[in-house]
C-alpha cells in the first residue's frame, strides 16, 4: 500500500479516482458527461492506494476540481474492481451553473450512471432548496427523491426560524431531459400549516424560462355575473413564439374564450388577445361579444421601421364588464416611418372607435392617408437655421364632415445669447393650407362643399433673461420671460371644420406658444405680448421649489376660441404653477388659472404626496369650471398608505365626485406582503357608478404567487 500527503496533480490512479468522482456527482446533479480534456486538481490530507484489493482512498479536507466544478468530501473511496465509488462526511459539490450539492453518503455504480445518496440536500441556481431522506440516480438523467421537501424561502422564514412556505411529498421526481420537477402526494405548507394537498404536482426546474403546461387556475366572482373560475393553459410553441390559453367560466353564464398570442423576430415583435363569448346575462338581449387587441412593430433597416395596433370591442361596455383594460375610444392605426439625420416622415391610417353612451360610431371620423415630413436645416453661420413641416390627411365619415387637407408650413429661426445672458430667439413662419371639404356646417346654416384655404404668416420674438444666484447650500433661478407675437387677424374661414384642435386647455405649458391650439386645423390669428416669470431654488440635497406665473394681451379681441377658455378678452387668464419638494416627505403640485376681471379660479388642480413610508398619505383634486365644450367637473381622489415593515404594506383610497349632484364614485383597501419567495395580497374594491349594462359593484380579490411555482388567485 502506498500512501501521499499534500497537493498536486496526479496521473493515472489519483486521476482515475478524481475523475470517476468529479464525472460521478454531476450525472446525480444534471446528466452531465465528464470533460476529459480539463487538468483535475485533487488536494487530501491522506491518499492511499491498495493494489490487492484495487481500491483507492482519500481521506481528511478531500478537494477535487476540474474547470469551474468543485467537490469537498471528508473522505473519497473508488473500488475499482466493482467499478464502485463511495464519498461520505460533509459531501459537497459547487456546480458551475452555482448550483450547490450536499449529501451525508453518496453511492455510484455501473459506469456512474446509476446511485444512491442519503440525506440529500440540494441549493438550486435560483437559491431554491431541494432535500430528501434519500435520492436514487437512474439512467444518468433522472433523480428520484424519498421524502423529499422544497422551498425557494432563503431569506424568508416563518416560526422556528423555518422557511415561510414549502412543499412536502412522498415522493418527487426531477428529470434532467425533461428539465421538469414531479411530486407525488404532495402538501403545501405556509408558516408550518398545511393548506392544500394534492396528489399530483408538477414545474419546471429553475433552468427552464418557459414551458409548455397547465398554469394554477384563478377564482373570481361578482355581483352582476356570479363565481368564476379562470383555467389557464401555456403553450411554448418553440423559442420565438408562444400562446396564453385562458378561458373563464362563469356559474350562470356561458365561458368567455379568450387567448394572447406572442411572438419575436429578429427585426421586430407581434402580441395579440382576442376574446369572445355569447352573453346570456340580459335575457332581453342575448348576443355575443368579444374584442381585440393587437400590436406589431418591426424594423425595416436602420431609417425605416412600420407597425400596427388593433383595438376593437363588439360594443362599447364589453371590456368594462367582463375586466379588460380600455378607455372611452379605442383606437386602431397602422403606420410606417422613416427617421433621418434631421428628417422625419411617417404615413398612418387611425381608427377610432368611440365607447361613451354619447357616441355615435357614424359620426367619428376615418383617418385615411394622414402623411407628416418634418426638415430641420444644420445651424448656420451666425446659428440660424430653417424649417420645414409638411402635412396631407383625408378624414372621412358615414354622417357629417369629410376632408382633405394639405398644409405647408415654411420658417426662419435665429437664436441669440447676448453678453449679458439675454436669449433672444426671432422666429418667422408662413403656413398654407388647402382644403377640400363636403358637408361642412357654417354660421349661417346648412353645408358647404368645395376647395378653400389661407395663407398665414407669423413674426414672433421671444426674449430670456435667466438670473442665477448660488449659497453656500443652493442655487436660485429667476428669469423674466417675454413675448411679441406679430400676425393677421382671421386665418380660420368658416368653411374649415375643426377637426384637430377641439380639446384646448390655456396652462403653462402652452402660454408662449406661437399657435395654442394643438392641432392644423385652427390658427391663432391677432396679434400679442405674452409675459411671465419662472424661478426656483434648488438645494444640494436634492430639495427644490419651483414657480411659474404668466398672462398674455391680445392687441385685438379674439373670438376664434370657445366660451370659457380664457382667451375671449384683451387681457387672457392668468395662469400659474408652484412645486414644492423640499425633502423625500413631501411632493405638492398647484396649478391654476384664474380669471383676470374677478380673480375666481376657472381650474385648480392639487396633488400632493406627505408624510414618510410609515404613513404616507396623497391626494389628488381638480376643479374645471364650465367650457362650451364640458360642464363643471370638480373631482377628489385621496389616499393613505403605510410601510408597515419591509414585507408589509397597507392602503386605503377613495374618489369623489364633489359636484352638487356627486357623491362617492369608488374606494377601496388593500393588504400586502412580499419578499424573495412569496407575493401575498389581498384587495377590497367598491364602484357607486353605473355605466348602462355595468352595474355598481363590490369585490375581494386574494391573490398569491409562490416563486418558481407560480400564481394563485381567488375573488368573490
Amino acid at each position: 500500500m502506498r500512501a501521499w500527503r499534500g497537493a498536486m496533480v496526479f496521473p493515472l490512479r489519483s486521476i482515475i479516482l478524481a475523475a470517476v468522482f468529479v464525472l460521478a456527482l454531476p450525472i446525480v446533479a444534471h446528466g452531465q458527461r465528464f470533460e476529459r480534456d480539463v487538468p483535475i486538481l485533487m488536494t487530501a490530507d491522506e491518499l492511499q492506494f491498495d493494489d490487492e484489493l484495487g481500491i483507492a482512498t482519500a481521506k481528511g479536507n478531500v478537494e477535487i476540481s476540474q474547470g469551474e466544478r468543485v467537490l469537498l468530501a471528508d473522505m473519497v473511496i473508488y473500488n475499482q474492481r466493482d467499478d464502485v465509488v463511495t464519498a461520505s462526511g460533509n459531501v459537497i459539490l459547487v456546480e458551475p451553473t452555482g448550483e450547490v450539492l450536499f449529501a451525508e453518503f453518496a453511492e455510484l455504480t455501473d459506469d456512474m450512471r446509476e446511485g444512491f445518496l442519503r440525506g440529500f440536500r440540494m441549493l438550486l441556481e435560483d437559491n431554491s432548496r431541494l432535500a430528501a431522506v434519500s435520492a436514487q440516480r437512474r439512467g444518468g438523467v433522472e433523480t428520484r427523491l424519498n421524502q423529499a421537501f422544497y422551498s425557494a424561502c432563503r431569506d424568508c422564514v416563518g416560526f422556528d426560524g423555518e422557511p415561510l412556505w414549502n412543499i412536502k411529498a412522498a415522493k418527487v421526481t426531477h428529470n434532467q431531459e425533461r428539465h421538469e420537477v414531479v411530486y407525488r402526494d404532495a402538501t403545501l405548507e405556509l408558516l408550518g400549516i398545511p393548506v392544500a394537498y394534492t396528489p399530483f404536482l408538477s414545474h419546471p426546474d429553475p433552468t427552464v424560462k418557459r414551458k409548455t403546461g397547465l398554469l394554477t387556475p384563478t377564482f373570481g366572482g361578482s355581483d352582476s355575473l356570479g363565481s368564476s373560475i379562470r383555467l389557464r393553459y401555456f403553450w411554448a410553441i418553440s423559442r420565438d413564439k408562444d400562446l396564453t390559453f385562458d378561458p373563464i367560466f362563469y356559474a350562470s353564464n356561458y365561458p368567455l374564450i379568450t387567448g394572447e398570442y406572442r411572438q419575436s423576430f429578429g427585426n421586430g415583435e407581434l402580441r395579440g388577445r382576442l376574446s369572445g363569448i355569447f352573453d346570456t346575462t340580459d335575457s332581453t338581449n342575448e348576443r355575443g361579444r368579444g374584442h381585440i387587441d393587437a400590436e406589431a412593430r418591426f424594423v425595416i433597416n436602420d431609417d425605416w421601421r412600420w407597425g400596427t395596433n388593433v383595438k376593437l370591442a363588439s360594443d362599447d361596455t364589453y371590456l368594462s364588464r367582463y375586466g379588460f383594460t380600455g378607455k372611452d375610444t379605442l383606437t386602431s392605426r397602422a403606420f410606417i416611418e422613416r427617421f433621418g439625420s434631421r428628417t422625419y416622415a411617417a404615413a398612418e391610417g387611425i381608427y377610432f372607435q368611440g365607447l361613451r353612451q354619447e357616441d355615435r360610431q357614424e359620426e367619428i371620423p376615418l383617418v385615411l392617408p394622414k402623411i407628416d415630413y418634418n426638415f430641420v436645416s444644420d445651424p448656420g453661420k451666425h446659428g440660424a437655421y430653417t424649417t420645414f413641416d409638411a402635412n396631407f390627411q383625408s378624414l372621412g365619415r358615414d354622417e357629417g364632415t369629410s376632408s382633405q387637407r394639405i398644409s405647408l408650413t415654411g420658417g426662419w429661426h435665429f437664436p441669440y445669447v447676448s453678453n449679458i445672458g439675454t436669449v433672444t430667439t426671432l422666429n418667422a413662419t408662413l403656413q398654407t393650407d388647402i382644403y377640400n371639404v363636403a358637408d361642412v356646417a357654417v354660421p349661417s346654416g346648412g353645408t358647404e362643399t368645395g376647395l378653400t384655404g389661407r395663407i398665414f404668416p407669423q413674426l414672433v420674438a421671444e426674449w430670456r433673461y435667466p438670473w442665477i444666484r448660488r449659497a453656500k447650500s443652493s442655487g436660485m433661478l429667476i428669469e423674466p420671460i417675454a413675448v411679441l407675437v406679430l400676425a393677421p387677424n382671421g386665418g380660420n374661414p368658416d368653411r374649415i371644420p375643426n377637426e384637430d384642435s377641439l380639446a384646448f386647455e390655456l396652462d403653462e405649458t402652452n402660454l408662449f406658444s406661437p399657435n395654442r391650439f394643438p392641432g392644423k386645423d385652427r390658427v391663432e390669428g391677432g396679434s400679442r405680448v405674452v409675459y411671465g416669470l419662472r424661478g426656483g431654488v434648488y438645494g444640494d440635497g436634492g430639495g427644490s421649489s419651483t414657480f411659474f406665473v404668466g398672462q398674455s394681451y391680445q392687441f385685438r379681441k379674439n373670438n376664434t376660441f370657445d366660451f370659457g377658455s380664457g382667451l375671449n378678452d384683451h387681457q387672457s387668464d392668468i395662469v400659474g404653477r408652484l412645486t414644492i419638494s423640499p425633502n423625500k416627505f413631501l411632493d405638492l403640485i398647484y396649478k391654476t388659472r384664474i380669471d383676470v376681471s374677478n380673480l375666481s379660479a376657472k381650474r385648480t388642480e392639487v396633488s400632493a404626496i406627505y408624510g414618510p413610508r410609515l404613513l404616507r398619505g396623497d391626494i389628488n383634486y381638480i376643479f374645471f369650471d364650465q367650457t362650451a365644450e364640458f360642464p363643471e367637473r370638480e373631482e377628489i381622489r385621496a389616499g393613505l398608505s403605510s410601510d408597515i415593515t419591509d414585507q408589509w404594506s397597507a392602503r386605503v383610497d377613495t374618489r369623489r365626485d364633489l359636484s352638487d349632484n356627486g357623491g362617492t364614485l369608488s374606494w377601496g383597501a388593500s393588504l400586502r406582503y412580499i419578499c424573495d419567495c412569496l407575493d401575498f395580497s389581498i384587495n377590497y374594491r367598491r364602484t357607486f357608478t353605473r355605466d348602462r349594462d355595468v352595474p355598481p359593484e363590490q369585490s375581494i380579490f386574494v391573490r398569491v404567487i409562490f416563486k418558481t411555482l407560480g400564481e394563485f388567485g381567488t375573488g368573490f
